[in-house]
């Protein structure tokens, strides 16, 4: 249990970076924002898609089910 919680933390750092990088990415792309879009995208990074990737990643490799050894 405790690898298993290990291999999901680590998975969860880069769906992390993922997450906030291409969310960023994308809002930037797609905000019609013109007065501060740089700081919106940043803060939407790393704020709302990046822990919404890391929460999803982690919890994929927690709940995947074991193989039969």
């Amino acid at each position: 249990m405790l690898r298993r919680f290990l291999l999901a933390t680590l998975v969860a750092i880069p769906c992390y970076l993922a997450g906030a990088f291409g969310g960023g990415a994308l809002l930037y792309e797609l905000s019609s924002n013109t007065h501060d879009r740089s700081m919106e995208a940043a803060m939407t990074g790393a704020f709302a898609t990046g822990p919404a990737a890391a929460v999803i990643g982690f919890l994929t490799v927690m709940l995947w089910p074991k193989r039969n050894r």
